[in-house]
């Protein structure tokens, strides 16, 4: 399999997201307050239904928050109440709400499924409006490219799809950005850097999540989000590499080829995805369907893109996935596409292998390795907690195992050893979340870590097995012989060294001497008593 042993070079991770400063900080102070005006008006900050769980000393304030809600904080369950206030708070926080809906198993079956129409059920704006954007955009009327264009199949936060037909009898699904979308993703930005600011300042426990560092790498992929020219790239990219995994035998998932003469700065048209979309109950009901089968593909092509390509689709919630038997995946939405670098994938590997193979001693060394544990901690004490986390999961069915617990836990543990938020992780961390949401919803009882064994052990073969040592040796064997070819052509030039002796004048030693002469009598006439 390799040696797991060897020493790997500390990672040097990439400086964390510049800071941006808040733009307008009274108007984002204000609407701060008035997203939790909201969510009280919609009883889903402290909601009634979880009032008896709440610490004593803190009911008293959420049974006076439940006196300012409104109707809208009287009628329905929790997850809807939450979902209509997303919805009210624009883009960002529906956003939050699509990772939310992702797991049933910390929150609830009901809970995920009344927050589910977060990902693509969402109010839709007019069909003129649409094509209005879409003339504007690619500077050509509808009909020119179109020879039909529906009424939208799904809306989500930032835009909404279109079905239509091309000339020469395709069917394309049509991208659209909603009217006005940028400016209410910047607003609810500001609002969001504010608040980290404030966490930072005022609740010390979350400055090792990095609230800025968190808040700027989310606001990245929201801005690359909002240019359908970019999302259409990422869809090119992608649809490569699961086609290069298919044609070596994966097959674990597939993506719509693009339209280019449909792709504009707000609108982006592609191929129409097979299958049943995952959001439609009957997704999961079709005939022939394997369920576990269809949550091993997920679970392995999110790892064979994150760790063979170091390029991924980084929003794999039902609302961007369909499925058709036995077991087949389409992906769709690639605004938010995450990247890693060789350590960062090397680095994941190991750590994935290391729980495969519960070996906790290597995954300590591997997170002392790449920095994510300050090095005055002890190696073998984070290994004994690693051992506390990973025993009681490793080999129980996911229906046994408290998902709510094990992240406590795991929280407990990165605040003992002081692990900080590494910027360039979170949109694996929020991917790995939504994935492993997404399989248990398949099949309750799905087990992560063998879905994952085959993707992990192939790469660690790969990497780090007898064939990888002999190669890396060949590579650096490769480089050292261009480094000493270059050298040969352009030889260091030698230099003249100038050696200039300077003299000092004779007025300066003299008036140095007699100075000297003066001190050390100053000196002794001073000590002159204590020596007598």
């Amino acid at each position: 399999m390799g040696d797991l042993t060897s020493r790997i070079d500390p990672a040097t991770p990439p400086p964390p997201p510049a800071t941006v400063p808040v733009r307008h900080p009274v108007e984002a102070w204000l609407r701060l307050m008035g997203w939790g005006w909201v969510l009280i008006r919609h009883d889903a900050l402290t909601p009634r239904e979880i009032t008896h769980l709440l610490p004593v000393w803190i009911r008293w304030l959420a049974h006076l928050l439940h006196a300012f809600a409104g109707r809208e904080g009287r009628e329905g369950r929790p997850g809807q109440r939450l979902g209509k206030a997303f919805e009210h708070l624009g883009p960002v926080a529906i956003k939050l709400g699509q990772v939310l809906a992702t797991r049933a198993d910390i929150f609830g079956v009901e809970f995920a499924r009344d927050l589910g129409r977060l990902k693509d059920a969402l109010e839709p704006f007019p069909v003129d409006q649409a094509r209005r954007e879409i003339e504007r955009s690619l500077g050509r009327p509808v009909e020119s490219l179109f020879t039909d264009f529906g009424p939208p199949v799904a809306a989500a936060s930032l835009a909404q799809a279109h079905p239509a037909w091309l000339a020469d009898g395709r069917k394309v699904a049509v991208k659209v950005l909603r009217p006005g979308v940028e400016r209410r993703v910047a607003q609810g930005l500001d609002s969001m850097r504010l608040a980290a600011r404030l966490a930072v300042r005022f609740v010390a426990p979350a400055r090792r999540l990095e609230p800025s560092a968190f808040v700027e790498t989310i606001a990245r992929a929201l801005q690359l989000e909002l240019d359908m020219r970019l999302e259409a790239a990422a869809a090119s990219e992608l649809k490569d590499i699961m086609d290069k995994v298919r044609d070596g035998g994966g097959g674990h998932m597939s993506a719509p080829a693009v339209v280019w003469d449909g792709v504009g700065k707000r609108v982006l048209t592609l191929e129409w995805a097979t299958g049943v979309a995952m959001t439609d109950p009957a997704a999961a009901e079709q005939p022939g369907l394997d369920r576990n089968g269809l949550a091993d593909n997920l679970v392995r092509a999110f790892l064979t893109q994150a760790l063979d390509y170091g390029t991924f689709h980084a929003d794999l919630h039902e609302g961007n996935l369909f499925c058709h038997a036995p077991a087949e995946l389409t992906a769709i939405d690639f605004g938010i596409v995450g990247r890693l670098g060789h350590g960062e994938r090397r680095y994941l590997a190991e750590i994935l292998w290391g729980f495969l193979s519960r070996d906790y001693d290597r995954i300590s060394r591997v997170h002392f390795e790449a920095g994510y544990v300050p090095p005055e901690h002890s190696v073998e004490a984070f290994a004994q907690a690693l051992r506390a986390v990973g025993e009681p999961v490793i080999g129980k069915q996911a229906s046994q195992v408290s998902m709510g617990r094990l992240l406590g836990q795991l929280f407990e543990i990165t605040a003992l050893f002081d692990m900080h938020l590494r910027p360039e992780l979170i949109l694996l961390q929020k991917t790995m979340v939504s994935v492993e949401g997404v399989a248990r919803r398949l099949n309750p009882d799905h087990d992560l870590w063998e879905a994952a064994r085959p993707v992990v052990e192939r790469w660690i073969r790969r990497e780090l097995g007898p064939h990888a040592q002999v190669r890396d040796a060949l590579e650096e064997l490769r480089d050292t012989l261009k480094a000493l070819a270059r050298l040969a052509q352009n030889p260091p030039q030698p230099q003249t060294l100038v050696v200039r002796e300077t003299r000092t004048p004779g007025w300066v030693i003299v008036g140095m001497t007699l100075a000297v002469a003066a001190s050390a009598a100053a000196l002794v006439l001073s000590l002159w008593p204590v020596i007598v």
